[in-house]
């Protein structure tokens, strides 16, 4: 049979290697003329055409095609790549000349914008945002880095523009957005792998998607992990501030002349009118193309674009620029600061479910009860105010500030004096476990800190995981160390009173500092009003992490000597000796260590001596050791 291989000038030499490498010689070439083409292929030419070139070459092809009711093959260019995956081709020659040779049987639908077919996609916007999410898989990793970094340089000039659309149902919608880009069918891009439920090529629909980042971070970093993310999970997320509207014809206005890019080439402005010309086009695909086009037909529209901006305010707001963090909007500073005020506000409930915590914070700390403790974690309402602090701190917020200040500080008096009377009334003068527990605090408690904050601003600005700040509750332990330090008073023992203290001063300044970063992420503040509060609270906890990091170290150096000397073996006059149950603690400056002897007799003097230079080489200065000889009978 005889194939007609239409190509231009440019791709010729490709068309004649291609032909003498899938080793079909009957194939004829025929260089596309300038004009139109209709007229111009015989007959005899057959009614099935194979095609090389560039986007606007293939364009030409298929309008023709689609027009005289022909069948066409499309053979990819090397640079092509993202083509031949679209359409499920294989990619060597011998295997895909059967394939781009067999005329097809089953139409496509032809996306088209003004009147011009599309084989991608159309993009209308920012065009270097919109191309570095399009087929993101095909280029590597340098290549994404550089146009990263030179559209970092021309961070200022990102910005939203005014969309209006309108559908075949005359229905109208405006919106704001960096771009639009328009699919007809899953092309295997990563916003049409995104969007595969949605996208098929025998719907007679076409998708217009909208990028509306609210935030250069969320362009910047947000966006790059989670394309990092689906490109390891392989996962089809699709981002909160996208958006997509379905319908077979959508006109596209901007309220300012934007450029409109077709296949990478053919270049348009607004207004455009996309549409879908059903079962339109028949081409040659691949075996696997057909299961790509997962969406079933429709004849009603699909609208979603809840995390793009349509409000007047929003959208306002985005088109003089993107701001470096999120801006909430008016109805969520609203409600959110409403709430705030009212739970930093001082009141009787408050304070008696403050004393009540403490009462039972304390007495399991007496009992050595776990379970107690966390049952006064979860009565404690001193959360709430440090979250207030938090925000008035971002906001230099006078009120809120006050506010929230004066509950803490009221609320911190409550709990030291009810834990110090506690302490009087109880006779006992017993340090458990519980109690000790929280007076060695280390650069780790300051993490968790920072980790509760971040997850309790979060929760304040989620109603619907609210209750996740019970868990930050018990993760924190606000009242626990407070407790410890009322009972430190109470015995008069400064010491454990100042180390619980200093638990409890790091979780209030992790917790603030990190509840004001998430609150500025969250677009509560321009970073221009947080930065004052920010950088203050950032120093404080410069200054608490200098003791917590000793501590830290003092533990790490603590944990290796156990370690080593939980390992140590050693072999005195014939008898081997090894140590279990090894405990390294601190008296004052003074280190003690605790551990068992395995032996099958009683150590002698020598024995003794030798055991004691051992453990005192590990510890590294002199030591208090106390053994216990196991006998092996």
């Amino acid at each position: 049979m005889k194939f007609l291989y239409l190509t231009d000038t440019d791709t010729v030499d490709f068309a004649r290697s291609w032909i003498e490498e899938a080793r079909h010689p009957e194939i004829e070439i025929m260089l596309l003329p300038e004009g139109e083409l209709v007229g111009v292929l015989a007959p005899e030419g057959g009614t099935h055409l194979l095609v090389s070139g560039a986007e606007e070459t293939l364009q030409r092809v298929v309008a023709y095609a689609w027009r005289m009711h022909f069948t066409i093959g499309i053979v990819p260019l090397p640079g092509q790549a993202h083509l031949r995956r679209a359409l499920s081709l294989p990619g060597n020659p011998s295997d895909l000349f059967p394939v781009v040779t067999q005329p097809a049987t089953d139409p496509i639908d032809l996306l088209l914008c003004n009147e011009t077919p599309v084989l991608g996609d159309v993009r209308i916007g920012e065009n270097t945002l919109l191309e570095t999410y399009e087929f993101e898989e095909e280029k590597g990793w340098w290549s994404r880095l550089i146009r990263r970094l030179r559209t970092r340089d021309g961070a200022q000039k990102l910005r939203h523009h005014r969309f209006t659309l309108t559908t075949d149902k005359e229905e109208t919608i405006a919106l704001s957005a960096v771009g639009l880009i328009g699919l007809g069918y899953n092309n295997h891009s990563w916003i049409g792998h995104a969007l595969r439920q949605e996208l098929s090529a025998t719907d007679g629909q076409l998708a217009v998607i909208a990028l509306a980042p609210t935030s250069l971070f969320e362009f910047f970093v947000a966006y790059p992990i989670r394309l990092a993310w689906r490109r390891w999970r392989q996962t089809t997320s699709f981002p909160r501030s996208w958006g997509y509207l379905k319908s077979t014809r959508v006109t596209i206005d901007s309220s300012e002349t934007l450029e409109v890019v077709v296949d990478d080439t053919a270049r348009l402005q607004t207004p455009v009118t996309l549409r879908t010309e059903p079962a339109a086009l028949y081409v040659s695909v691949g075996e696997e193309f057909f299961a790509c086009q997962q969406a079933p037909k429709s004849t009603r529209n699909a609208i979603r674009l809840t995390g793009v901006p349509r409000d007047e305010e929003r959208m306002e707001y985005f088109t003089q620029g993107l701001p470096l963090f999120a801006h909430a909007s008016q109805e969520q500073y609203a409600t959110l600061f409403s709430t705030l005020r009212e739970e930093a506000q001082l009141g009787w409930t408050f304070a008696i479910l403050l004393v009540l915590s403490t009462v039972l914070a304390t007495l399991g700390l007496f009992i050595n009860s776990a379970s107690v403790i966390i049952g006064a974690m979860l009565l404690a309402p001193l959360m709430q105010p440090i979250v207030g602090l938090s925000m008035g701190v971002l906001r230099r917020d006078t009120g809120l500030l006050k506010r929230g200040a004066l509950s803490i500080g009221v609320g911190v008096g409550l709990v030291l004096t009810s834990a110090m009377t506690i302490a009087w009334l109880v006779p006992m003068h017993e340090l458990g476990s519980e109690m000790a527990a929280r007076l060695s605090p280390t650069i780790l408690d300051l993490l968790v800190a920072i980790a509760s904050g971040v997850a309790a601003a979060y929760a304040k600005n989620n109603p619907d995981i609210s209750g996740s700040l019970v868990g930050v509750a018990i993760a924190v332990a606000l009242v626990p160390p407070l407790s410890v330090a009322g009972i430190g008073i109470g015995w008069g023992d400064w010491a454990m009173f100042a180390n619980a203290m200093l638990l409890f001063v790091t979780n209030l300044a992790g917790i603030v500092l990190a509840a004001s970063l998430t609150f500025l992420i969250l677009g509560f503040s321009p970073l221009r009003i947080a930065k004052r509060g920010i950088i203050l609270w950032a120093g404080v906890v410069v200054l608490i992490a200098i003791p917590l990091y000793r501590s830290f170290d003092q533990m790490r150096t603590q944990s290796d000597i156990r370690q080593t000397l939980s390992q140590l073996h050693f072999t005195y006059n014939g008898q081997t000796l090894a140590l279990s149950r090894v405990e390294y603690v601190l008296h004052g400056d003074r280190p003690q260590v605790r551990c068992d002897v395995t032996a099958d007799h009683v150590l002698t003097k020598r024995e003794r001596a030798y055991l004691k230079e051992m453990i005192t080489r590990v510890v590294g200065r002199p030591v208090e050791i106390l053994v216990t000889v196991r006998y092996r009978l």
